[in-house]
């Protein structure tokens, strides 16, 4: 299930990735891969194994103890635009509205729109994740899968090169999670977005990504101290226009979903 195709031109390179609280026992090491333009790559492993600190890296909300990650062709250094993350609490500002939130997002994108072209602009993008009834309401009057709609909408709306998600659907039910699963991919599709994700859910790995990188946990091993990192890179089989309804029923779920979780289990965590 490894990819074994040629090698990647990668609109996101990551190389040689390493992040150490503590010098001698690195949480992960090594960590070297490739996004494609337009592709969909999720990171899953267990808590611990520096997912999370990956991308806030890509963020430019961390940094990492060495390596180096480029995003088209330009080393990432800070925050910035050009990426927009959604995490697994909306980031809401409680006293703007669902409007007002995305607004100031595309506000600090485009400075020299007029008030009418943002508007306009918010409008589609709140329409898009079809919550244009809820435009006017502030975060408090909305359920918590509106409001993740809200974070992935104000996220689209500054069009920006790669799409960064923490976990975004982690707090949501599970008859929430799958529609705005769902919704997300149909977008995602059709605006051709590059994204990159982590998750714990494997169901929710299938039928989103593209690509997965397993990522393992640092270990002691024959009383040595073994970093955490890539374990492996699957590439996703089945056919791209899938929807969670279908996927159980799809030929090679099973066996994909196996690899997957046996790795989960057995491998990403030295017993």
């Amino acid at each position: 299930m490894s990819s074994n195709a040629a090698p990647r031109a990668g609109f996101l390179k990551i190389e040689g990735l390493s992040k150490a609280y503590q010098s001698d026992k690195p949480v992960f090491a090594d960590v070297s891969f490739t996004v494609d333009k337009g592709e969909f790559v999720c990171i899953i492993g267990h808590s611990g194994c520096g997912k999370t600190t990956i991308l806030n890296v890509l963020a430019g909300l961390d940094t990492a103890t060495s390596g180096h990650c480029f995003m088209d062709g330009r080393e990432i250094a800070g925050p910035s635009l050009e990426r927009g993350v959604v995490f697994q609490s909306h980031a809401l500002m409680p006293w703007l509205t669902v409007r007002q939130n995305i607004a100031f997002a595309v506000k600090s994108k485009w400075p020299d729109w007029k008030a009418a072209q943002v508007n306009q602009h918010v409008a589609l993008h709140v329409d898009m994740v079809g919550l244009l009834p809820a435009i006017d309401k502030k975060p408090s009057q909305l359920s918590g899968g509106m409001k993740q709609r809200v974070g992935i909408a104000r996220a689209f709306a500054i069009q920006p090169k790669m799409l960064l998600l923490d976990e975004p659907f982690g707090a949501l039910d599970a008859l929430t999670r799958g529609t705005i699963q769902d919704e997300l991919m149909t977008i995602v599709r059709q605006t051709q977005q590059t994204v990159f994700m982590i998750t714990h859910d494997v169901d929710e790995t299938i039928l989103l990504s593209d690509r997965i990188v397993l990522m393992s946990n640092g270990s002691e091993s024959a009383g040595r101290y073994v970093p955490g990192g890539v374990a492996e890179v699957v590439v996703n089989p089945l056919p791209r226009e899938r929807t969670r309804a279908q996927l159980h029923h799809l030929p090679g779920y099973y066996d994909m979903r196996n690899h997957i979780v046996d790795f989960l289990v057995s491998r990403a965590k030295a017993h």
